[in-house]
């Protein structure tokens, strides 16, 4: 895996997967930004008025709202249980609560 140039070792890697620079939680419509963000794991059914996903890979796309290759989940809602993996540099829910693992 690559971030900013710099390549990870397996080992480190898997622990930026598992969110080994920790998480936060958000219940409301705070702009959560400036962020790396692996994952979102929905607690309560959510929406997104912006996912902003991270820009500076040439491996890859991620859903968002900003420089996707798909649709734009804005207004999506997604269940609460569910665990979305990619890379984002930051999000604002219109509702719902979930915790973002960063990595």
């Amino acid at each position: 895996m690559q971030q900013d140039g710099y390549i990870y070792t397996v080992k480190e890697s898997g622990n930026l997967q598992l969110g080994q620079k920790g998480s936060l939680f958000e219940g409301g419509t705070t702009a959560i930004t400036g962020k790396r963000i692996v994952a979102i794991q929905v607690i309560d059914d959510c929406t997104f008025s912006v996912l902003t996903p991270h820009t500076d890979f040439s491996a890859g796309s991620f859903i968002g709202t900003t420089n996707q290759s798909g649709d734009s989940v804005s207004g999506v809602s997604f269940p609460g249980g569910i665990t979305i993996f990619g890379v984002w540099d930051g999000f604002t829910l219109s509702g719902g609560k979930v915790v973002a693992y960063l990595g």
